[in-house]
């Protein structure tokens, strides 16, 4: 299968994506089909065997809609100063028609020339006139509606359509009796109708195309937060360029009041970047050498250079863009619900409409009266907001979710994340910093210490874990160079080995560790294990050193054992800091009934004590990354709906087996694959705001559908009535 988002051109309303999306979904070789109003486009999932991107776009021609190919960007059109025009000039003719077929009857003076009573054939004339060209403005509505009833899919436009034609043609039957000379059809004609009817639909749409304009300015404003332009160092000359210009490794330069160009890395200089845009932070950011930059932070004070590294596509904005596209292309199981119940609604309206003009024929009341209660029926039952009510709300909340930080990939997060009642989290880099720092070093080995860290830091180097940073963090402050690592590998929920080659060591330090010399005189490269506790009992290597661990954890340091030729040769603890918030969130999960859990494969004294310091509760240490998984599959088994926070490879698996997974944006790039929320500010107060503002939008969701349903289930019977009492009255 593959999947493909392609930019739709002419759909104006929600009865319009909906036609468009039930018709590819008929198609063979089409496994799904979603279809997006306000970003106007489709993603279609397709079997590329029967299907290509030619054929899909026949398709959209034949369901009566232009495809633009395939979407690449998010482009923003306001409405027009001529669409604005347009609009005023049919406000007008409005005006001009009602009062003209309709100002008599409230006592307004006549105008003369196209008085019903004296100039009947004038009157009709320009009521003709005037509809007519009210049918152009409104010939999209008239077209869509036609194309939906002849696929099997009849929506508001068929509604609408055939409302208006009928009126329209039965007006037509009336205007030719007039000039035949039987005026008595002139108080009968419903060319007003069939116009005023066009006219509020496209009203309607023009108030609806202004709230998704701001729906649509919102995701904008990422994509042209970038610079045009940037200043790049070639041979130690400036050059402006533009961004399509600046290729990887490029060294690009900002200076104080700019704006970064594109994601890369500080080699030289220092200054206040300002990323509130991305992560919410309203504090200015210090960032110097070795530091990353998004783009479209803005320096407020410093001279830097940095290397380009994300361009184009891959850069962090392109990332946001596609996600929140990506995310409003998937339906909620309640925007789904809404969408099946539209599909039954609007044939059982028609089917009312042609009852109900039966039967007022039936019991004796006049063709002109049956035909206007039908197309009042049509008109009124309309469930022009019964499919805006979700889509909408759902856009609207995920352009609030991305702008505080938070990057929802399904839109049905929205929904089910009210529901969350157990949060478990990951310790290390998601309820801490992340950036542990060597304290403390026990040498149980003939290996000088700096030698020691060269080894184990040279291992894990080759890593991401937060660990390995602090292991090369200190090896800088030590100024010691990495090693060259033979066979490594990563062990996932235990730690990391390989083979490291010792350099620049002289025989009588290598025989005086009593190593072995190959014919060259250099010393054979042999296997480091590094990592907790467990990755000891996996090699059968025996602990010695129960008691230091217990100190180093009572201390609050996560434990790294290091073991060579199957006996342990050290033991180093490396602290964390707790993340600034992480109390705070905790407490007011708690107070909002929510379970929280640490689960970490950290040892059980380091573990306990953050997890006291923060107000967590339960805790789940010594775990590997299946038993991580596990621990999630049994907390659903007691009927708890669980959301998953973490950042590492081994929190993965968890991750993907919650019901909603939730990755920190300093995470691996498998556990952002694996998550369905990405916080990309890094701070854990986004999850309270996730739930809220879950919350809010299926409330307001509800809302809205009732609304729309009360309305149409109102405005029906008295449809189906008011015409005929007002008639009796008169």
């Amino acid at each position: 299968m593959k999947k493909i988002i392609l930019s739709i051109d002419g759909m104006t309303c929600s009865a319009c994506s909906n036609g468009l999306e039930k018709y590819l979904n008929k198609q063979n070789g089409i496994k799904s089909a979603s279809v997006n109003l306000v970003m106007a486009n489709a993603s279609i999932e397709y079997d590329e065997k029967i299907l290509d991107q030619a054929k899909l776009e026949e398709f959209v021609k034949q369901a009566g809609f232009k495809s633009l190919g395939e979407f690449k960007e998010i482009k923003f059109e306001s409405k027009t100063k001529k669409e604005k025009v347009k609009f005023i000039i049919f406000s007008v003719l409005a005006i001009l028609l009602m009062y003209i077929s309709m100002g008599h009857m409230i006592g307004l003076p006549a105008i003369e020339i196209v008085n019903p009573h004296t100039n009947a054939v004038n009157y009709v004339v320009v009521l003709l006139v005037l509809t007519i060209a009210f049918m152009i403005y409104g010939f999209d509505i008239l077209k869509n509606g036609y194309k939906n009833l002849i696929h099997g899919t009849p929506n508001m436009d068929t509604l609408v359509g055939i409302g208006v034609i009928s009126s329209f043609l039965y007006s037509i039957y009336g205007m030719y009796m007039i000039i035949k000379g039987n005026h008595s059809y002139t108080m009968n004609l419903y060319f007003e109708s069939s116009a005023i009817v066009i006219y509020f639909i496209k009203l309607g749409r023009y108030i609806d195309g202004l709230s998704k304009d701001k729906t649509k300015e919102a995701i904008q404003k990422l994509v042209t937060i970038t610079p045009e332009k940037a200043t790049i160092k070639v041979d130690g000359i400036e050059k402006e360029v533009t961004l399509d210009e600046i290729s990887k490794g490029d060294i690009v330069v900002s200076k104080p009041g700019e704006k970064i160009a594109v994601d890369g890395e500080i080699i030289s200089g220092k200054a206040h970047l300002d990323e509130s845009f991305i992560t919410g932070e309203s504090k200015p950011v210090s960032k110097e050498k070795g530091g990353k930059v998004i783009a479209g932070s803005m320096n407020y004070d410093g001279y830097i250079e940095y290397k380009a590294e994300r361009i184009g596509k891959e850069s962090t904005i392109s990332e946001i863009v596609k996600l929140v596209v990506e995310a409003s292309n998937t339906k909620a199981p309640i925007a789904k619900i809404a969408d099946k119940v539209s599909g039954y609604f609007v044939p059982a309206v028609i089917a009312i409409a042609i009852l109900t003009f039966i039967i007022y024929l039936i019991i004796g009341q006049s063709f002109s009266i049956a035909i206007s209660t039908f197309v009042t029926i049509l008109v009124v039952a309309c469930p022009c907001s019964l499919g805006l009510a979700t889509p909408l709300a759902i856009v609207v909340s995920e352009g609030l979710c991305a702008g505080n930080g938070i990057l929802v990939k399904k839109s049905e997060i929205l929904e089910s994340a009210k529901k969350v009642d157990t949060i478990v989290f990951d310790k290390t880099g998601t309820l801490t910093y992340g950036k542990l720092k060597i304290a403390k070093i026990i040498n149980y080995s003939n290996i000088e210490e700096d030698k020691l860290v060269q080894l184990v830091g040279s291992l894990e180097s080759k890593t991401a874990h937060p660990i390995g940073k602090a292991f090369t963090d200190y090896m800088e402050e030590k100024n010691l160079k990495t090693l060259d690592v033979e066979e490594f590998e990563n062990i996932a929920g235990f730690g990391i080995k390989g083979k490291v080659k010792m350099q620049d060591e002289s025989k009588a330090e290598i025989k005086e560790r009593k190593e072995e010399i190959n014919d060259e005189g250099k010393v054979e490269a042999e296997e480091i294990i590094v990592g907790n506790a467990k990755i000891l009992e996996k090699y059968q290597i025996e602990n010695k050193y129960l008691d230091d661990e217990k100190t180093l954890s009572e201390q609050g340091n996560s434990i790294i054992y290091v073991a060579k030729a199957k006996e342990v040769i050290a033991l180093i603890g490396a602290n964390d800091v707790v993340r600034e918030n992480a109390k705070e969130v905790i407490e007011t999960l708690n107070k909002n009934k929510i379970q929280t859990i640490m689960l970490t494969g950290d040892n059980k004294e380091t573990a306990e004590k953050i997890a006291k310091q923060i107000g967590i509760t339960k805790v789940v240490s010594n775990v590997l990354p299946s038993e991580k998984a596990k621990t999630i599959k049994d907390l659903k088994e007691e009927n708890k709906f669980v959301m998953m926070c973490g950042d590492g490879i081994n929190d993965s698996p968890a991750l993907a087996n919650s019901d909603i997974g939730v990755s920190v944006n300093t995470g691996t790039d498998i556990a952002m694959d694996s998550s369905d929320v990405i916080l990309t500010s890094n701070n854990l107060n986004s999850i309270v705001n996730l739930i809220k503002i879950s919350k809010k939008t299926i409330r307001n969701i509800k809302q809205n559908l009732f609304w729309a349903f009360f309305y149409n289930c109102l405005m029906i019977p008295i449809a189906m009535r008011n015409i005929k009492a007002s008639w009796n009255i008169n």
